[in-house]
């Protein structure tokens, strides 16, 4: 195979844009974006968007292509890359794929199980259950109908449950059996170079970019939104603490300070699941040369 997908995935605020595009431009090459936030459209200064420099300097895909109003899964973005790279590999031997949605990620590189698309009158039905009887309601319901999944699930995580739940739904078919986790071979070399920082830089860079968003119209933002919250895409931190604060549940200053401390909790777990994959070779995101030579002499092994 000399065909080959750079993948460099690392937290929110690391520095991952920056560093895709140099490795894209050296390369002579495009990027794909894996931020699950970044595909909607009217999401723009909350999701970190990359700069218009940036995105005009090499082509970036999935990126703010699709409506808040739309549904999108790690599986359709699956097959949405795979065709994208068949096309894009008949013109080149490498591409860059960028982002902190491991998930999404791992779609792309390992394959994800073939689960139906779902009905999204459910999604919306089990959010408004969530909303109107929290999260205990939704554990028991899944508890009931797919044990063994319940018995691994983050309790805590109500989208994780929902997912279950809306699936079983739409399907009559347990979540549980629908995972095989599979992996898939692909017809493309995958190297992975992740970006990581010290904790302590890591968190003054998450809480240095909230205020910079703020400063940037992030609340004008989240305003124009406010009517679309219970929408999927704007469940997401940056923008739940804001509507709170437009509903009179807290202040301004504390919907910030939540804003930074949420992020940095999202930020510590998307290391926990990139921690697991041992294919990723780690750098610091000052480490350009090192990368890119990283990257050649895989590519001549």
């Amino acid at each position: 195979m000399n065909k080959f997908l750079i993948v460099i995935p690392g937290p929110t605020g690391v520095g991952k844009s920056d560093l895709a595009v140099e490795v894209a431009d050296h390369f002579t090459t495009e990027i794909i974006s894996a931020d699950s936030r970044q595909f909607y459209e009217e999401m723009f200064i909350g999701t970190a968007v990359p700069p218009v420099n940036l995105l005009n300097k090499v082509k970036h895909h999935f990126i703010r292509f699709i409506s808040v109003r739309e549904y999108f899964s790690a599986s359709l973005f699956e097959r949405s890359v795979l065709d994208l790279l068949d096309d894009l590999f008949n013109k080149r031997n490498i591409v860059v794929m960028t982002g902190g949605s491991g998930l999404y990620i791992d779609a792309v590189c390992n394959g994800i199980d073939d689960i139906p698309d779902i009905d999204p009158a459910e999604r919306e039905k089990y959010n408004k259950k969530y909303e109107e009887e929290g999260i205990e309601s939704l554990r028991n319901e899944l508890k009931i109908i797919d044990p063994d999944y319940y018995a691994k699930v983050d309790l805590m995580n109500h989208k994780r449950i929902i997912r279950a739940l809306e699936i079983y739904s739409t399907t009559g078919k347990k979540y549980s059996e629908f995972l095989t986790n599979k992996k898939v071979e692909r017809d493309f070399t995958i190297i992975k170079t992740g970006l990581r920082r010290d904790r302590d830089d890591l968190y003054a860079r998450i809480n240095s970019r909230v205020d910079e968003m703020m400063k940037a119209g992030l609340e004008d933002e989240a305003r124009s939104l406010a009517h679309l919250r219970n929408l999927n895409p704007l469940k997401s931190v940056g923008y739940t603490e804001l509507f709170d604060f437009f509903e009179g549940k807290t202040t301004r200053e504390k919907a910030v300070e939540l804003i930074k401390r949420n992020t940095r909790r999202y930020a510590k777990r998307q290391m926990t699941w990139w921690n697991r994959d041992d294919e990723i070779r780690w750098f610091h995101p000052d480490q350009v040369n090192d990368i890119i030579n990283y990257i050649e002499g895989e590519i001549k092994e």
